[in-house]
C-alpha cells in the first residue's frame, strides 16, 4: 500500500479490520501475530522485553485487576504499559502509559506502518491491536507491560509473547462457542494465562475450576479478599484488588520489582475504571453505567445494588446467545422497571439512544442503571454528552 492509498485517520484504518468485538472477530492462534511481529521487525521495529510482563485472564475482573496494578506500579516510580479491550469510546483507550491513552499523532505513525502489514498477514483486529501496543509500550520503553486477554488463554493473542507473571480472576461461563460449554473446558483454556510465567496467582473459584487448576503441573496460588477501602464499588472489586495485591507482593518477594506497599495501597485506593459502576448526573437525573453483560457479572452486581437503593429503571443490554434468565429475576427487586435489549424480536426498544431518551423523559429526578457491553456504554456516554 503507497502512502497516497493509506486511510487518513483511525477508524478508517480500522473498518478495513471488521468487527471489533474480540470474540465475533475472534481467530485462535498464535502464527499470524507472530507473522506480523517479525514483519515489523524486518522493517526497522524492535521489540523490547520489559522488565516485567504481567498477563491477565479469567471472565470478569480483568480490566479492573489491571487498572490497579497499573496503578501501584505507577505510584512506585516504574514507567508502566497498560494494555485493555474492549475500549469505551476510543480506541486509543486500548493502549496506555503512565494512564494516558496513546496520542493521535502516536497511533497514526504506528498504524502508516502497521496497518499494511496486518492486512498482509490477515491478523484480526484484536490482534493488530496487540501488535500495535507491544510496539508502542517498546517505543516508549516502558518497565512493566500489563495485558489483559481477550478471549481465552491459550490461544489468545495476548500468550504470543512470553511473560513473568499470569493472573486469573474468576471464571465463569463465557464466550462457549470458542471456548467450551462447561466450566471444565473454559478453564483449561483460561488456565494456559499461567504458561511460562515465574509467578502464577488465581482469585478464588468455583469448586470445578479449582479442580482443574489443582491439576496443572504447577499449581496457581490463591489470593484473598483485599481488606483495605476501595474508590470503586462492588464488593467483587474486593476481589479484584485482592489479586492484585497478591500479584505486587510475590513480584517483590520474588525480587522482579522494589515495591513501596504503602504507595501502592494509596493507588489502589484513589484507582477508578470507567463503566464500572461509573457514577454520571444529568440534568437532574443520576445514573450508574457497568460493563455488566453476563450472568456471573451482573450476578456479582446485586449486593452492590441493594446499597443504591430503588432504580427507576435499569436496562440491560446484551446479546440474544447469553442467558440472564435468573439475573433479571434478581435485577427486578432493584428497580420500578427492567428493560431488556437482547436483539429479540419483539422489540421494546431498537437502540439505547431510544431507551434512554423515552425513559428519561417520564422522570423529572430519575435513577437510572445501564447494563451492558463497552458499546452499549458508548452510546450512553455519547448520547449523554450530544444532549448536555
Amino acid at each position: 500500500m503507497n502512502a497516497t492509498s493509506k486511510p487518513s485517520d483511525v477508524e478508517a484504518w480500522l473498518n478495513q479490520l471488521g468487527q471489533p468485538s474480540a470474540d465475533r472477530d475472534y481467530k485462535p492462534g498464535h502464527e499470524r501475530l507472530l507473522a506480523l511481529l517479525q514483519a515489523t521487525k524486518e522493517e526497522g521495529y524492535v521489540l523490547r522485553q520489559p522488565k516485567l510482563r504481567i498477563r491477565v485472564a479469567g471472565t470478569n475482573g480483568k480490566g479492573s485487576t489491571s487498572h490497579y496494578l497499573a496503578a501501584a506500579f505507577s505510584a512506585c516510580g516504574y514507567k508502566v504499559g497498560l494494555y485493555t479491550s474492549p475500549h469505551i469510546r476510543y480506541f486509543h483507550e486500548r493502549m496506555m502509559v503512565q494512564g494516558k491513552a496513546i496520542a493521535d499523532a502516536n497511533l497514526k505513525g504506528l498504524m502508516g506502518d502497521v496497518m499494511p502489514l496486518a492486512l498482509a498477514a490477515q491478523t484480526s483486529y484484536f490482534e493488530t491491536a496487540t501488535a500495535l501496543a507491544l510496539l508502542f509500550f517498546s517505543q516508549q520503553h516502558v518497565d512493566v507491560e500489563i495485558l489483559e486477554a481477550g478471549v481465552g488463554a491459550r490461544l489468545d493473542a495476548t500468550t504470543a509473547v512470553p511473560a513473568d507473571v499470569g493472573l486469573l480472576t474468576p471464571v465463569a461461563l463465557d464466550h462457549q462457542a470458542w471456548l467450551g460449554d462447561n466450566l471444565t473446558d473454559i478453564t483449561i483454556e483460561k488456565s494456559f494465562i499461567f504458561n511460562g510465567c515465574t509467578i502464577a496467582i488465581s482469585t478464588e473459584q468455583d469448586e470445578t475450576v479449582k479442580k482443574v487448576l489443582q491439576a496443572l503441573p504447577k499449581p496457581p496460588a490463591y489470593s484473598e479478599r483485599y481488606e483495605k477501602p476501595l474508590g470503586m464499588l462492588g464488593e467483587f472489586q474486593h476481589t479484584n484488588a485482592g489479586l492484585a495485591w497478591s500479584a505486587l507482593q510475590a513480584i517483590a518477594l520474588a525480587g522482579l520489582c522494589s515495591l513501596d506497599f504503602s504507595s501502592c495501597a494509596e493507588a489502589i485506593a484513589q484507582c477508578l475504571v470507567p463503566g464500572r459502576l461509573q457514577h454520571v448526573q444529568w440534568h437532574g437525573h443520576q445514573l450508574w453505567l457497568d460493563a455488566a453483560h453476563n450472568a456471573h457479572a451482573t450476578q456479582a452486581l446485586l449486593p452492590e445494588l441493594a446499597k443504591l437503593a430503588h432504580f427507576d429503571v435499569i436496562f440491560v443490554c446484551t446479546r440474544e446467545d447469553r442467558d440472564l434468565t435468573d439475573a433479571l429475576a434478581a435485577l427486578a427487586t432493584h428497580a420500578k422497571k427492567v428493560v431488556v435489549m437482547t436483539g429479540k424480536k419483539p422489540y421494546v426498544y431498537t437502540t439505547v439512544a431510544d431507551a434512554l431518551s423515552t425513559e428519561m423523559a417520564l422522570q423529572s429526578q430519575g435513577k437510572f442503571l445501564v447494563l451492558g457491553s463497552f458499546i452499549t456504554l458508548a452510546e450512553t456516554l455519547n448520547w449523554l454528552e450530544s444532549h448536555s
